[in-house]
């Protein structure tokens, strides 16, 4: 296993793509208190998707791995409960609103 066959995984590059979008989003934001409580969280725990995903793809064990992918998937389903919790809290703009509409 290489590094480069990690970053040829379509869902390694999909978690990546969504934590950066996540950090932009959250960049934005002006509110300093929304920024610093619920926006930190939404962002470490975007980035854990792909972070996990890496380290199980570099253990070199089929079980690790597969933990790792189990840890991924619970980063996933936490953001995807801040993002309802954001948007039920209005802190997401119109243009994000729209970018998050699929999620529930």
């Amino acid at each position: 296993m290489s590094l480069n066959n990690l970053e040829e995984l379509m869902v390694y590059q999909r978690a990546r793509i969504l934590s950066n979008e996540i950090w932009n989003l959250v960049y934005e934001w002006k509110d300093f208190f929304d920024k610093d409580t619920i926006g930190k969280q939404l962002v470490r725990a975007a980035d854990s998707i792909d972070a996990n995903i890496a380290e199980g793809y570099g253990r070199y064990d089929y079980k690790e791995n597969k933990n790792f992918c189990y840890y991924s998937r619970g980063s996933l389903l936490e953001t995807k409960g801040f993002v309802r919790k954001h948007k039920s809290r209005n802190l997401f703009s119109t243009e994000q609103r729209e970018y998050f509409k699929g999620t529930r």
